[in-house]
């Protein structure tokens, strides 16, 4: 039997000689860290399409939401955006010891949460502020299929909820009804591709939700009760200044939603279909 000898670790000339040379340079070392820090904070072409399709939803939206007439092709997402809306009113006043009598829609209204008890400085802004929140998760998911199906399943929970306490308003039966059927049909379609844009749309119409909403109620037609306007004579200040500061956040909700996207998915179509074959495959 050989005796066990130890042999030094062999490296490779040139990249011993690289490393000596960038530990001896620090100016070399400096620019090769700045190049990879562009490496890492580059967009791939997976995530270029996507920001792509988040530009052009958000002018979309927003033409369809201002034109006359045309703005009723958008009226479906724009119940279940409120829908959010309320459920956020909803889910505060019941986290702060409330109780939620009942949700309803109105097609020409909007939407009305009807609650006893609860902390109203919390719950009052609840309603923009939530489905921001929701939509910057939705956009944050919107990224990549995998995180589109387990999103969609959340939201089905979050509509289950809806649909008890709003077991007698027939509207929001249907439109939440509609939804879930809409999300659940883009499970079976090429792997669950094109459910990732469905929650990307869904994403930025609630991200943005605030921002045009509180733009119409307090600039455009000045509607005298808005969640803004109670708050404002609650606790102080004009509806016009809480009405900015809710959208300042609801635009950071958005922003945040999109960089932790592009930090956290940086994978291909093609390897994310193959991720949403392995997971909960249709």
């Amino acid at each position: 039997m050989a005796p066990l000898t130890s042999h030094p670790l062999e490296i490779p000339r040139a990249i011993l000689t690289d490393f000596t040379r960038r530990a001896v340079n620090p100016e070399m070392a400096r620019l090769s860290a700045r190049h990879l820090m562009r490496r890492g904070l580059s967009v791939d072409h997976t995530q270029a399409v996507t920001l792509g399709v988040i530009v052009v939803y958000a002018v979309v939206i927003a033409l369809l939401w201002n034109l006359p007439y045309v703005r009723w092709s958008l009226w479906p997402f724009k119940m279940l955006t409120i829908a959010f809306h309320e459920f956020g009113h909803a889910i505060t006043a019941c986290c702060t010891g409330g109780r939620v009598k009942s949700i309803s829609l109105d097609p020409r209204e909007g939407g009305v949460t009807h609650l006893q008890g609860g902390i109203s400085a919390i719950t009052l802004p609840a309603g923009y502020l939530g489905s921001s929140l929701i939509g910057g998760l939705l956009i944050f998911c919107g990224f990549d299929i995998v995180a589109s199906k387990v999103a969609s399943i959340v939201l089905g929970v979050c509509f289950l909820l809806t649909l008890w306490w709003a077991r007698r308003d027939w509207l929001t039966i249907g439109t939440i009804l509609a939804a879930i059927g809409l999300l659940i049909a883009c499970w079976f379609i090429d792997h669950a591709e094109p459910l990732r844009f469905v929650v990307l749309f869904i994403g930025v119409m609630s991200a943005l939700y605030s921002v045009w909403d509180i733009c119409d109620d307090l600039i455009l037609r000045k509607v005298n009760e808005s969640d803004a306007s109670v708050f404002a004579k609650r606790y102080g200040g004009s509806s016009q200044c809480w009405g900015v500061i809710w959208s300042l956040v609801s635009l950071i909700f958005m922003i945040a939603g999109i960089l932790a996207g592009l930090a956290a998915f940086p994978e291909s179509f093609s390897e994310q279909e193959d991720d949403s074959k392995k997971f909960i495959p249709t």
